[in-house]
């Protein structure tokens, strides 16, 4: 492609050859790029994201507790399946929270859409921490906690939208892939803290004290930190600015009706964008979460130990991410996306049969470590590629939309089938299985995207 030089043209010192479509955009991007800048946005967005993730995925680490007090049905795995299903059900309302808070974005600008979903979170948080049990008020408790879940999903899924959006326009053609990244490495700083977390009150408590109050004390954080994130992300730079008078009426019905916009214009990108999420989601809350559960529950391992396995998993994909996005814009989302795939799904199943054969915590975290640093450059690209298949106007929405309708069946409930595979087949291998059909059907729409690295897309 041939582009025109600029400097040879005798007026372009005086005045742009064409006006802005992005007015205040540019001035914006100098700001953003002085080191001061980048630090400033990388770290509050960051701090932020991890803040409404930590809220929305502790739940996970306390299944086994939250399902005895809240799903008192007979049989472990049975208590199992409720308690990892009513974790599933906060990823219902994401595809609607992507819609609604993701459109919200678009018009409003990405900080006012990234604090009301912050306080939503902390409101879904705070009927968690202070739900009565199923032995206080019976059918009422489960109830309560699957409300507060489809509060938390609601939230998180407008924050997944604005936030990457965010990450993203902070970046240039040549960085997006290391500036998105951070977006994952949020996801994996709130399931550090939290399985340590976790860890400390499992050993510092009784199991009694555990199942008693110990379980709350990390929604009550949950719910203190909201504020916090909320302060942190009023000082960011707006990356949405104001359409100009001149901008084209094309362009305001976008920003006007966004959703419409998208299922009208660019169809084909959502329905590639689901099926290549499905992949990466998988692989991320089957090795980071299921698989501390697995280790309690299947390998029979204390929970203060099992829950080293989401530690280590996390640990390594803060590690990896930064280093995902990087090599993706260096080489290509896609190069980086299919050979990271077709390695989980050839590592997959001798991961399980590993900790299976040799179920002790040096096996299951070295097993565990492993798939992480996969789990780091499939999931990295595709998120960073998710926001660059659409524009400015309807960026918040469309990556709202994708990703969450990806995450929510094949994410949210990746837990409860993977449990329900293990109780249906009576193999404790089941999960690889799960794992490498996703991937799979991950790989069929990747030969029909573009490759956005290194490419504008405004």
């Amino acid at each position: 492609m041939n582009y025109p030089a600029a400097p040879t043209a005798p007026t372009a010192p005086t005045a742009p050859t064409a006006p802005p479509t992005e007015p205040g955009h540019d001035m914006l991007h100098d700001r953003a790029t002085t080191s001061a800048g980048r630090a400033k946005a990388i770290a509050a967005i960051t701090l932020g994201n991890g803040l409404e993730f930590f809220d929305f995925t502790i739940y996970s680490f306390f299944a086994t507790i939250i399902g005895k007090l809240y799903f008192p049905v007979e049989g472990e795995l049975a208590q199992l399946m409720l308690a990892v299903g009513s974790f599933g059900v906060g990823f219902i309302m994401r595809p609607v929270g992507g819609i609604v808070l993701g459109a919200y974005a678009d018009r409003a600008g990405r900080k006012a859409a990234m604090s009301a979903t912050l306080w939503m979170m902390t409101l879904g948080s705070a009927m968690i921490a202070f739900a009565p049990t199923y032995a206080a008020i019976g059918v009422a408790a489960p109830l309560l906690v699957i409300a507060a879940r489809l509060v938390q999903g609601f939230a998180l899924g407008g924050e997944i939208g604005a936030s990457t959006s965010l990450l993203l326009e902070y970046g240039s053609d040549r960085t997006r892939g290391f500036y998105g990244s951070w977006q994952f490495v949020s996801q994996g700083l709130n399931t550090v803290c939290g399985s340590l977390l976790g860890v400390a009150l499992a050993a510092w408590l009784s199991p009694q004290a555990l199942e008693s109050w110990g379980w709350r004390v990390p929604f009550v954080i949950g719910m203190a930190m909201g504020p916090v994130g909320i302060y942190i992300r009023r000082h960011l730079d707006e990356t949405l600015p104001l359409p100009p008078a001149g901008v084209a009426q094309t362009d305001l019905a976008a920003m006007k009706q966004p959703v419409r916009e998208i299922f009208n214009g660019h169809s084909a990108a959502v329905v590639c964008g689901v099926l290549t999420t499905i992949g990466g989601t998988a692989a991320n809350y089957i090795v980071l979460f299921y698989l501390s559960t697995y280790a309690i529950r299947i390998l029979h391992l204390p929970m203060a130990l099992a829950l080293w396995a989401a530690w280590t998993a996390a640990a390594v994909t803060v590690v990896c991410s930064p280093f995902a996005g990087a090599l993706s814009d260096r080489v290509g989302r896609k190069r980086v996306m299919w050979i990271s795939r077709v390695l989980l799904i050839l590592a997959v199943y001798p991961a399980f049969m590993a900790i299976n054969a040799t179920p002790t915590v040096p096996v299951l975290l070295a097993v565990v470590a492993g798939l992480a640093v996969l789990v780091a450059f499939t999931a990295v690209p595709n998120i960073v590629m998710l926001p660059e298949l659409f524009p400015r106007a309807i960026r918040a929405t469309g990556m709202s939309i994708v990703y969450c309708i990806g995450v929510s069946i094949f994410g949210g409930f990746a837990q409860f089938f993977a449990t329900w595979l293990i109780q249906l087949s009576g193999n404790t291998l089941a999960p690889a299985w799960y794992l490498i059909g996703c991937s799979l059907v991950s790989l069929l729409p990747l030969p029909f995207m573009r490759e956005t690295a290194g490419r504008a897309i405004d």
